[in-house]
């Protein structure tokens, strides 16, 4: 399957912080890009966008190694940042308006279904309109020209339960389209355990794991026992490993293999927030 984004050896410098990393994203997919606040997710959307030039490594985005040299292809991008850029003055009618000047592919009855869908109205100025509103408008405006790749940068951040949910499925019916991809930045790791196809997790700036979601899931278990136990388990097989108000519990990459080996103790199904927390906290442990 053909790469939508390719990420290899990318490099960054700021004073106190570096940027390094590698990921490809396959065509038809939604990709999960996490980590904690000034992990680098946000530096890695500005990279894609050719907002920022890279100090080293190579990225490819719809084939192109650099938007600024081939502006046409920033029609095939839609993005959305955490915060709606459109003036507090304009309606959605009046923003469709100057956009359809922009885009030559801008679609205006797309747009009023998009709309209409997430139940925004067409007349309201955006000084008016809750953040939940506003973000679905910034969603339907960069769907709205019918791009390939959306590059999303916490979408669903302080939105209510409801109102995720009618954006995800935007995501879902959007990568129905096979060239499709969409690159999801977010905190909230079960919006991506319900949509994203895969998960690459950055870390201070370094990529601790690229993965299929669905293979996380699975593999990883969580390690558990009475904390007269712990001794019992060998080091290296499990990460993390902690006491608890109960025993004692660490992650394991194989919980197959784990419940294998340590039959009288617990292996649990891990979901990504617990696979995230543990991976940071080893990558954390071994500086």
């Amino acid at each position: 399957m053909e790469n939508i984004l390719s990420v290899t050896n990318l490099r960054k410098d700021y004073p106190g912080f570096r940027l390094e990393m590698s990921f490809q994203m396959p065509q038809g997919c939604i990709m999960g890009l996490v980590g904690a606040n000034g992990a680098g997710k946000s530096t890695v959307m500005r990279l894609l966008l050719g907002l920022a030039r890279p100090d080293g490594g190579e990225l490819s985005i719809l084939g192109c190694h650099d938007l600024n040299r081939q502006p046409a292809l920033r029609e095939e991008i839609g993005v959305v940042f955490d915060e709606c850029s459109f003036p507090e003055t304009l309606c959605p009618n009046q923003i469709a308006s100057v956009l359809g000047k922009i885009h030559p592919k801008w679609d205006h009855p797309y747009f009023r279904s998009l709309l209409k869908r997430l139940e925004l109205p067409e007349d309201r100025n955006v000084k008016d309109l809750s953040r939940g509103m506003k973000m679905k408008l910034s969603i339907a405006a960069a769907m709205a020209h019918h791009p390939r790749l959306l590059l999303l940068d916490e979408p669903t951040s302080g939105l209510d339960p409801i109102v995720r949910g009618e954006v995800l499925d935007l995501f879902l019916d959007f990568i129905q389209e096979e060239d499709h991809g969409v690159l999801l930045s977010s905190h909230i790791t079960s919006d991506l355990e319900k949509v994203a196809d895969y998960i690459t997790f950055v870390d201070r700036g370094k990529t601790l794991l690229t993965e299929e979601k669905d293979l996380l899931v699975e593999t990883y278990g969580v390690l558990k026992g009475p904390s007269g136990r712990m001794g019992e388990v060998a080091p290296g097989d499990a990460i993390g490993l902690t006491q608890t108000g109960h025993g004692f519990e660490g992650l394991v990459r194989d919980k197959a293999a784990a419940a294998a080996k340590y039959p009288d103790l617990v292996v649990d199904r891990a979901n990504l927030e617990e696979i995230i927390l543990y991976l940071a906290r080893e990558g954390r442990e071994a500086k």
